[in-house]
């Protein structure tokens, strides 16, 4: 491969994720939610108590530990998250789910499921398992 093209791949992945972004973000929007959100949401929602600490957040969802907390602070306004402090360090704050996130994560994620479909239609099984296959390999 040549650097022109391990280039072009990068715009074109670049692309897909803004695709992305448009098409599940407008399906989330319904919702009163957009997709770092929900990244958040599905975080905490499959967390051991549904509660996880801010570092381990921010990593799991791609963001910085500041870019985390700014996300965070308008959801814990409306009620999707709250901020626990750790029993055992004082240092080591903890995000947990609401009730209202819960439920709020739940009605979405049928949302989130049928946007990601309509986003691989144009894909056969054979190109999407390949394509899956291609992503998990990358993101190592």
């Amino acid at each position: 491969m040549s650097q022109h093209e391990e280039a072009a791949s990068a715009i074109n992945l670049i692309r897909l994720h803004g695709k992305i972004q448009k098409r599940i973000g407008a399906a989330l929007s319904v919702h009163g939610i957009g997709l770092s959100d929900y990244l958040v949401l599905n975080q905490l929602y499959g967390a051991t108590n549904q509660k996880m600490r801010r570092s381990d957040l921010a990593e799991q969802v791609g963001l910085s530990p500041s870019g985390v907390t700014r996300l965070l602070n308008p959801m814990e306004k409306v009620g999707l998250v709250a901020k626990e402090e750790n029993p055992r360090d004082a240092r080591v704050s903890l995000v947990a789910l609401t009730e209202a996130g819960k439920k709020i994560f739940e009605e979405a994620r049928s949302s989130f499921e049928l946007a990601s479909v309509s986003l691989f239609e144009p894909l056969d099984n054979k190109r999407f398992r390949t394509f899956s296959a291609l992503l998990e390999v990358v993101l190592k």
